[in-house]
């Protein structure tokens, strides 16, 4: 038997506070457990622990300091099908982004259409659009603001159902988008992926928190943020490829390889405690007027904002009302969730802290931010330095290779520090000094240039995603950390989708405005501003001479003003960040939804002989 030290520290009604010592050969393992005082219950070798907090050495009478802590094999294994699922999601959300040209080729599309086709992928991780545009055919439906309504259910039916359930509406989106022959499907393909997507992105991370104690999930975030950054990397590379040699169609197939293991590990190892009631109670729980309000207020603000400036002036009714309305309806949906439901889908009381509000505006423009240079970079590489789709995934490496190490090693210190705010504020520093240096770029920029150019802005981004996931659930109660982080993982993917809008209007407008001050483009400037995608294929077969060097100026100077913007929201955010509060990382797991695991034998045997 193991050597054991006990000491009582206090009591709780009819139960004692123990803190019990276990001595290995390894470390010394502190636990901190409440024990019956029932001699007859209490034996050190049958002794059921419901709940404990890892504790170490304390350094002060109230300060508890993290241990080490371990996965078990079961538990790797389900945060290993997290990791899967996260980069089956990044992957998809990056292919198309280098591809897109050849695809609007292939299906006879606009720029306008292939633009869409990203735009649709992300606002289906956060809201439903619904768009009827001169360059669709038909009304293409999307869906619901699936992230918060994915956590909120799983805390109604379970994570693992709603991890299965986001796996089956991403395997149906690819299949869509892989076997369409036009471009509105696969357009709605690429809107029932987003609604996929974004369910199990918020769903890993909300997984995590059951998984690990507060303090140590920096280094298991910083391995997702790192799944991320890889499919990131890969994403371009693969989409160009299938794009360029073989099928745009595979930059969907290639998805179901990781589907196949997702499902398979998620029914093996996902297993988590869970109280089961009926589907009745079940379905009474659900808030379905705060959860409808919500949905159709986002959608409402989403896409004018997406199609202000392309489709529709910013000062059209037909931007204005549907944003006005949209930002009336979300704070609608505040009120009526903050007094009317008594099982609300958004709980207001994720948002009661100063640092809480903070951070989840500082994470819009952090996704923001991030997809404008994961969007528009392959613009400058297509199009001013013809590069081929595939060496364009590959001088993307810069800026996304250098995402997961900055993660990483945020997060592991984060953990070891067991503070965050200094990695908050060095992450927009950096990522503002980056962002800033893409607007040196220009036609003639060296390999070498462009390289050093953009190293920063990786980095910088990488160290705000454990960062920030850190402020958000500190500063959460138990209760509602499931929806916090759900929430975290919504405002993110909706910086995302305005970004490539935002983006994208920005892009076009400067275009519009740039090519106008060449004498021999300005009687085209209209139709060249429109059809970017096609431009990349028009510069590409051109003759080298001014026309051709003008026109990637244009290019250049508009890109320019992208990144200028860029520059500026990511400082805005950096100025926030100095409202953030610090708060107690020492926190156990208090998750009702935590690993179910086999217990030892004689553990079990105690327990059935318990009257």
């Amino acid at each position: 038997m193991l050597p054991w030290d006990s000491s009582e520290i206090g009591t709780i009604g009819s139960y004692s506070i123990t803190r019990h010592r276990i001595g290995r050969d390894m470390d010394d393992l502190n636990l901190m457990a409440i024990m019956a005082t029932s001699p007859a219950n209490a034996s050190k070798e049958s002794i059921s622990v419901e709940r404990y907090i890892l504790s170490g050495p304390q350094t002060t009478g109230v300060q508890a300091q993290a241990v080490e802590f371990r996965l078990t094999a079961q538990a790797w294994l389900a945060f290993v099908t997290l990791a899967v699922l996260t980069l089956m999601v990044a992957l998809d959300g990056t292919s198309i982004s280098v591809a897109f040209p050849i695809i609007a080729s292939k299906l006879h599309a606009t720029a306008l259409e292939a633009f869409w086709s990203g735009t649709s992928f992300l606002l289906c991780s956060t809201g439903m659009e619904r768009l009827l545009t001169r360059f669709v055919r038909v009304l293409t439906p999307a869906c619901e603001v699936f992230q918060p309504t994915f956590t909120s259910f799983s805390n109604i039916f379970g994570r693992k159902p709603m991890v299965i359930a986001g796996i089956l509406f991403f395997l149906a989106g690819a299949l869509i988008a892989g076997l369409g022959n036009s471009f509105t499907l696969m357009l709605l393909g690429r809107a029932v992926q987003g609604v996929g997507g974004g369910g199990i992105i918020a769903l890993c991370e909300v997984v995590v928190t059951d998984l690990v104690p507060m303090r140590l999930r920096g280094q298991y975030f910083g391995i997702l943020s790192t799944m991320w950054s890889l499919g990131s990397v890969l994403g371009p590379i693969v989409g160009g490829g299938f794009a360029q040699n073989v099928s745009w169609r595979w930059i969907f197939f290639i998805n179901f390889p990781f589907i196949g293991v997702g499902i398979v590990f998620v029914l093996m190892f996902l297993r988590l405690n869970f109280v089961p009631s009926s589907l009745v109670s079940k379905l009474r729980r659900i808030d379905y007027l705060g959860t409808t309000l919500f949905t159709a207020s986002a959608t409402s603000f989403l896409v004018p904002v997406t199609w202000g400036g392309i489709m529709y002036a910013w000062n059209s009714w037909r931007t204005l009302v549907p944003l006005v309305l949209g930002a009336l309806g979300l704070i609608g949906a505040m009120y009526y969730e903050a007094y009317v439901p008594t099982n609300p889908a958004i709980p207001i009381s994720i948002f009661a802290t100063r640092t809480a509000v903070v951070t989840y505006t500082e994470t819009v423009l952090h996704g923001l931010v991030l997809w404008c240079g994961l969007y528009f970079m392959p613009l400058y590489f297509e199009t001013v330095k013809e590069y081929t789709p595939i060496l364009t995934g590959v001088a993307l490496f810069p800026l996304t290779f250098t995402v997961a190490p900055g993660a990483l090693v945020t997060g592991i210190v984060c953990s070891v520090t067991g503070t965050y705010r200094w990695a908050i504020w060095l992450g927009f520093m950096v990522s503002a000094i980056g962002v800033g240096f893409l607007c040196i770029l220009s036609v003639h920029t060296s390999i070498a240039g462009w390289i050093v150019l953009m190293l920063p802005a990786g980095i910088g981004l990488g160290i705000l995603f454990p960062s920030l996931a850190f402020a958000i659930q500190a500063s959460a109660t138990e209760k509602n950390m499931a929806i916090a982080v759900g929430m975290f993982s919504f405002f993110r993917a909706f910086g995302q989708a305005i970004g490539v809008a935002i983006g994208g209007a920005i892009f076009q407008n400067q275009m519009f405005r740039n090519i106008r001050k060449y004498p021999e483009l300005a009687e085209r400037a209209a139709e060249f501003s429109k059809d970017a995608a096609a431009l990349v294929q028009l510069i590409r077969e051109m003759d080298d001479g001014r026309m051709k060097l003008d026109l990637k100026q244009a290019y250049t100077d508009s890109l320019r003003i992208v990144w200028a913007v860029c520059c500026g929201i990511i400082g805005a955010g950096g100025l926030l960040s100095l409202l953030t509060k610090a708060y107690d990382l020492n926190r156990g797991i208090e998750s009702e939804q935590t690993l179910k695991e086999r217990k030892p034998a004689h553990i079990r045997d105690n327990e059935d002989a318990v009257p």
